[in-house]
């Protein structure tokens, strides 16, 4: 064969692979079966596994996600490594929401967990479309990524505590603990706060110069947090209407531009300065760099129970373009997608 055809047949063979990886001819990507984790001795009883789970008020953790084709491969390494590191894994509820492909989404859970017990919630949207404003980046101004301000509405209420997650994320502790952390009587809310980070630049100028807006913090001594992970009373939650309060600001935010990142600023104007605090370990976030150009980071100071990739660099994209900064390597074994084939050397 001339030179020219080996090279176009090198680079069939690689976008063939390319293809497969992603997931084949439909484009969705196929995952392999993850291992089974069993309860230890002590554990509540094991949940019955299903993919139309009836919420169990016996569960040990309810935990909540959101569901998309795009971020699914970061949701199912989030799901191993929850399991992974738990004492009982059999006795975790999972709560998904999507706004599309349930089918499929419900099949690859399945058959990656086939012991799992979860349901998946629809979430229409339409609910929020109308109220997002543009953002700095466009990930950010996806519906479903406002679906964590719905899950009082969305879930049964048995499912009165539940530790919500994002989908760029593992853990390397185990769930239970952050779970049972504790809420006193008012509060709806549970997550590490930062303090020390800028708290005036998620605002804007014109928010921070009206009075009447800025007030709305007068009393509180807030903080940033990150709402990646956080620990929810969706009983006071619904109590506070909570989601209510949220849609406020961001029907403002309509009318007067007072923030310029997403699903974030609302949930500070809300909840600020009127949470319970976690320990930082439970979220060493910023792993994905910042919002423009997702640069490599290190860990904060400290111990580690959660690794966080919020910002615009995805551990499993950059280790698909052969770029990975180093803490990715620490995401790569909880990675469940599956090749169908390799190229071996003729």
């Amino acid at each position: 064969m001339p030179r020219s055809g080996h090279l176009l047949f090198g680079f069939s063979l690689l976008l063939l692979y390319a293809a497969a990886a992603a997931g084949g001819g439909d484009g969705a990507p196929r995952f392999r079966e993850a291992p089974q984790f069993y309860n230890s001795p002590g554990c509540p009883p094991p949940l019955p596994s299903s993919s139309a789970a009836s919420c169990s008020p016996s569960a040990m953790v309810h935990v909540a996600m959101t569901l998309d084709i795009a971020y699914l491969r970061g949701s199912m390494a989030a799901i191993l490594s929850v399991l992974q590191h738990t004492s009982c894994p059999q006795s975790i509820q999972f709560h998904f929401v999507a706004s599309s492909a349930i089918d499929y989404l419900n099949a690859t859970i399945s058959n990656s967990f086939p012991s799992l017990s979860f349901r998946i919630y629809p979430f229409d949207d339409s609910l929020v479309s109308g109220l997002i404003s543009t953002s700095i980046r466009q990930a950010l101004d996806r519906p479903l990524n406002y679906a964590r301000s719905y899950l009082a509405r969305l879930l049964p209420d048995c499912a009165r505590r539940v530790v919500y997650l994002d989908s760029d994320l593992v853990l390397v502790d185990d769930i239970a603990a952050l779970a049972s952390t504790p809420l006193p009587d008012g509060i709806a809310l549970a997550a590490p706060e930062y303090c020390n980070a800028n708290f005036t630049s998620y605002f804007t100028p014109s928010f921070w110069s009206n009075p009447a807006l800025s007030m709305a913090f007068e009393g509180r001594k807030a903080c940033y947090f990150n709402t990646g992970v956080m620990v929810m009373d969706l009983e006071r939650w619904r109590e506070e209407a909570y989601t209510e309060r949220i849609e406020e600001w961001m029907e403002l935010q309509k009318r007067m531009r007072i923030y310029e990142l997403g699903s974030l600023p609302p949930f500070l104007l809300v909840f600020a300065g009127r949470i319970a605090s976690v320990e930082h370990r439970w979220n060493q976030h910023g792993l994905g760099g910042d919002n423009y150009r997702g640069l490599c980071r290190d860990l904060h100071p400290g111990p580690v129970s959660l690794l966080h990739w919020s910002g615009k660099g995805k551990p499993w994209a950059r280790l698909d373009a052969g770029r990975p900064c180093p803490l990715d390597a620490l995401w790569a074994p909880y990675d469940l997608l599956q090749t169908p084939f390799s190229i071996e050397d003729s």
